[in-house]
This record gives C-alpha cells, sequence and structure tokens, in this order.
C-alpha cells in the first residue's frame, strides 16, 4: 500500500510507481469515480480531433426548423 498527503489546496500527488502502472504524465486527464467510499482513479484517454471532427460533421443531419417542431415535446 502506498500513502500520499493532501495538500492544504487540496491537491495529492500520485506516486510515480501508481502513475507508471496507469501510463500517467505530465498533462494527462483523470477520472475519478467514488464506490461505496471508495475512490477509482483512472488515465482519459486523449482526445481525439479527428474523430470528433468526424462525429460532430454528423450531427447537423436532424438540425432543421421541421426536425426542431418534430421533436419539440419529447
Amino acid at each position: 500500500m502506498m500513502a500520499s498527503r493532501v495538500s492544504s489546496k487540496g491537491q495529492v500527488t500520485i506516486p510515480r510507481e501508481i502513475r507508471d502502472v496507469l501510463g500517467v504524465a505530465q498533462g494527462d486527464s483523470l477520472t475519478y469515480e467514488v464506490r461505496d467510499g471508495v475512490v477509482i482513479l483512472k488515465r482519459m484517454e486523449p482526445f481525439d480531433a479527428t474523430f470528433h471532427k468526424a462525429l460532430s460533421d454528423t450531427l447537423d443531419e436532424w438540425n432543421t426548423p421541421e426536425d426542431e417542431e418534430a421533436f419539440r415535446g419529447l
């Protein structure tokens, strides 16, 4: 088991061994999930701008005034 202290700013240093296991480097994003008082820490995958652009290009498919009217009550 490893331990860290919480700073006055609420910051915690993640031990190197944990960073290595997670593949976490400076600038990476992490997610936190709490289950029954236990925190699960995961590395977020890097943002894929190409995928996001391809997906975004399809989102206008249902974006007409007629579509807005048809789906307004849902």
